[in-house]
């Protein structure tokens, strides 16, 4: 079983995220998590690039993990979302 707080580890260490969300959706099974990250690593990025990053920050953890549902932003595109809301 994976826990929240080692995914957000994970991705903490990896990725050093300004803003962090994850969310376990399996009812504390561990085996579907919800991701929200926001890093500079993004920026200038393609979807599918920032993806495979946080797929290599918990790719221990994936052995565990059936599914995963991942939202990345570059700080620039949150703070333009969050303009947006």
């Amino acid at each position: 079983m994976v826990s929240e707080k080692e995914v957000e580890a994970k991705i903490v260490t990896a990725l050093a995220p300004t803003h962090l969300e994850v969310v376990d959706e399996s009812d504390g099974c561990g085996a579907k998590f919800n991701i929200v990250v926001v890093s500079e690593q993004f920026q200038g990025k393609g979807k599918l690039s920032c993806h495979r990053l946080v797929h290599a920050a918990v790719k221990e953890e994936m052995e565990s993990i059936h599914a995963l549902t991942i939202h990345t932003f570059s700080p620039s595109q949150w703070a333009a979302r969050s303009a947006a809301s």
